[in-house]
């Protein structure tokens, strides 16, 4: 086992596995620490690399293309403060930072892990249910379902069709973006059969962030939405997306069992919506969802 603790986090490696803990020091960025611990299988992992400085060095671990889903939704974008796969390391423990990277490199060899891209995400993403308020909006996910709330600097014309609901089979794709120089940031989703070329300020789908502290935060809801999606490398996800019209098509009619599912699935909302679960626009949009399938 090879183990290193420093202000910045700690990470230990037991020959299956990387466990990264965010430290508590002031300097620890707050996504880290609401993201909070990590357990990297080996196989996810495509290297790792130590980098010394005058005064303080950088362990960082480079993973499978594919392999986790808050790179995938992302983009590569997290800065350096807020990128978990980095640690800060002090001058005085180089030589246990080397002894790291040689037992990690050396596992990597011995159990053969391949460098190339995965088709399967092999972190399971941040836990649900999670949310956060930032820019002119909140963003809420339980696993299921996506909850867009706004604030009183949403654009009006955004802020005057209510509060968005989504769920996952309405997700075509996620994205994080943060806020660079004088361009705004965003946190979008891109919903099926709808496209729109409307910038985050007016995109009903979207949460527009300014650069502020909690914005990096709202990359966890689009990592906690990306893991639940298909893999983009999955085997026949282009296939399976094509084949998803909002109707059936005249010349095949729908399974029985499907039919008998959606009914059960309008009975179930009616129930939300009587017991007070549902708001009056959000079982209509359900329930419309519903019957454009039926």
């Amino acid at each position: 086992m090879a183990e290193i603790i420093q202000k910045d986090g700690t990470w230990v490696f037991d020959g299956d596995a990387l466990r990264l803990t965010p430290g508590r020091d002031k300097n620890v960025s707050l996504f880290r620490k609401t993201l909070g611990e990590l357990l990297v299988p080996l196989g996810a992992l495509a290297g790792v690399s130590f980098e010394q400085g005058k005064k303080a060095g950088r362990l960082r671990l480079r993973l499978r293309d594919g392999a986790d889903p808050l790179l995938h939704a992302t983009g590569g974008r997290l800065t350096e403060p807020n990128d978990p796969y980095q640690l800060i390391v002090e001058s005085d423990r180089y030589g246990v930072a080397e002894y790291f990277v040689d037992e990690v490199r050396n596992a990597l060899l011995l159990d053969q892990v391949p460098g190339d891209p995965v088709d399967t995400y092999l972190l399971p993403g941040p836990s649900v249910p999670l949310s956060v308020s930032a820019g002119d909006g909140t963003a809420s996910f339980d696993g299921e379902h996506i909850r867009l709330e706004w604030n009183w600097k949403t654009e009006d014309a955004k802020a005057a069709g209510g509060s968005r609901s989504l769920t996952l089979t309405d997700i075509a794709a996620v994205e994080w973006h943060p806020a660079a120089g004088l361009e705004n940031g965003h946190l979008r989703f891109t919903v099926r059969n709808a496209p729109t070329k409307a910038p985050p300020k007016y995109d009903p789908n979207a949460v527009e962030l300014w650069g502020f502290k909690k914005d990096p935060l709202m990359a966890l809801v689009a990592a906690a939405v990306q893991a639940r999606l298909p893999h983009p490398a999955g085997p026949g996800v282009a296939d399976v997306q094509d084949a998803r019209p909002e109707l059936p098509s005249p010349r095949v009619a729908p399974a029985e069992d499907d039919h008998d599912a959606l009914l059960r699935r309008l009975r179930e909302l009616g129930e939300l919506h009587r017991t007070g679960v549902l708001t009056d626009e959000e079982f209509t949009m359900a329930k419309q969802a519903v019957l454009k399938r039926m």
